[in-house]
């Protein structure tokens, strides 16, 4: 079965989507370094490449199943944050973006009986759990840290360890 136009044209935006997040913590991890906090910068840079998998991961797919790759143009990404809080904050808000736009791509493939879609967005799902959850976390430690200084250096320093997934 071929892909439909609208689960097609679905796709697409979520191949933007995926890489507008990746330039966006391509962005945060900017401001982490400018602002010697090398183990957040870390953290953000692992987000990125996570982000480009997912964009990829779209892009092979559309392309397996014979559609039409279309890319989008980026949006200039933020560039000034109050504080790491801040930043996480919005990352969190980012990932709970890219979820609500997954289930809407899930909805559409369901309405469109498009099974083999269905399937795959399954994984992307579950993976958008451990996105937030990853995100929150940051943002809770940080929330507890408040402002000072050495409570936000052992955080960051913890960021330093992620592991690529």
């Amino acid at each position: 079965m071929k892909i439909t136009d609208d689960v097609q044209k679905a796709i697409n935006a979520q191949i933007q989507m995926e890489l507008a997040s990746a330039y966006t913590y391509l962005s945060m991890a900017a401001y982490f370094d400018e602002h010697a906090f090398d183990g957040f910068a870390h953290w953000m840079q692992l987000q990125r490449r996570e982000e480009e998998e997912h964009a990829m991961r779209f892009y092979r797919y559309l392309h397996d199943r014979d559609g039409r790759i279309e890319l989008q143009a980026l949006e200039k990404p933020p560039r000034d944050f109050a504080s790491p809080l801040d930043v996480f904050e919005q990352s969190l808000e980012n990932e709970r973006k890219v979820t609500a736009s997954i289930h809407s791509l899930y909805e559409l493939a369901q309405k469109e009986k498009d099974h083999a879609t269905v399937s795959m967005l399954a994984w992307f799902i579950d993976e958008q759990v451990e996105e937030e959850k990853s995100a929150l976390e940051m943002v809770d430690k940080l929330k507890l840290a408040g402002d000072h200084p050495g409570a936000l250096l052992i955080l960051d320093k913890e960021a330093a360890g992620r592991n690529a997934e």
